[in-house]
């Protein structure tokens, strides 16, 4: 289906701008630009979102070298956004706030372009839990630090809880497809999302550490058990935002 907004206020709108993307529905064609993207692949850093679209390049055989791919977003320093056939590669920063603003806004810019049944992989390094270094762990649920499926989000002065269910068949589906790689090893797990790197993580190696090591190792003993099998800082918000708006979602 179409990605939808859920947002009364967009239609009394006479131009939307997409401030952090350098992108707006006066000054762009969205549609044209868009209207067939079928895959978006997002990552926190705009170098490396540069070199998967330049291996997209290669894998579909389209014309260039990867050299010449142009930054749409080169309008502004926020993020980086490159196109490679129905494929839109991303960086979103580091962190909810910055992943939550680059959603907006990619949100709206898929809504605009009258995108249809279009499915979204957040790709990014994390923290690997009882798990061999270099693995590739599928998201099969987003936990927060407490280890509940669930994203909270402060709206004016009110806490409010959205889901973090992601699409179970689209992790089946990128679990089926390691099958075919024997690079590295592949699981599924649930996928624990702080706020922080350091003390949110366990991390005694802070400016600030408040906690003991036997008390870290006591917390992440629990998150193991609760099913966590990496550590980051954006998948709930991701899997929040993507299932409210209709986007098949995987990280």
């Amino acid at each position: 289906g179409l990605v939808h907004v859920k947002n009364p206020h967009l239609d009394l709108m006479e131009e939307d701008v997409l401030y952090h993307l350098a992108l707006g529905t006066k000054t762009h064609n969205l549609p044209a630009m868009f209207g067939d993207i079928k895959f978006v692949c997002v990552g926190g850093s705009p170098d490396r979102m540069r070199a998967f679209a330049q291996l997209m390049q290669k894998e579909l055989g389209l014309a260039g070298d990867g050299q010449e791919l142009a930054d749409i977003c080169a309008g502004t320093d926020r993020y980086a956004m490159y196109r490679t056939g129905p494929v839109l590669s991303i960086s979103h920063g580091m962190g909810i706030p910055s992943i939550s603003i680059m959603l907006h806004e990619l949100i709206k810019l898929l809504h605009h372009a009258r995108c249809r049944d279009v499915t979204i992989i957040r790709m990014g390094t994390s923290g690997g839990l009882g798990v061999e270094a270099g693995s590739v762990v599928i998201t099969e649920v987003a936990v927060d630090s407490s280890f509940r499926p669930q994203f909270e989000q402060v709206v004016l002065d009110d806490v409010v809880v959205r889901s973090t269910e992601l699409d179970k068949d689209l992790a089946e589906e990128l679990l089926a497809c390691s099958k075919q790689i024997a690079d590295f090893p592949t699981l599924m797990g649930h996928t624990m999302c702080t706020y922080d790197f350091y003390e949110g993580q366990g991390r005694l190696d802070g400016a600030l550490c408040s906690f003991s090591s036997e008390k870290k190792l006591q917390y992440l003993r629990r998150a193991y058990e609760a099913g966590v099998r990496n550590i980051e800082m954006e998948s709930t918000a991701f899997a929040a935002l993507c299932g409210l708006c209709g986007l098949r979602g995987e990280s």
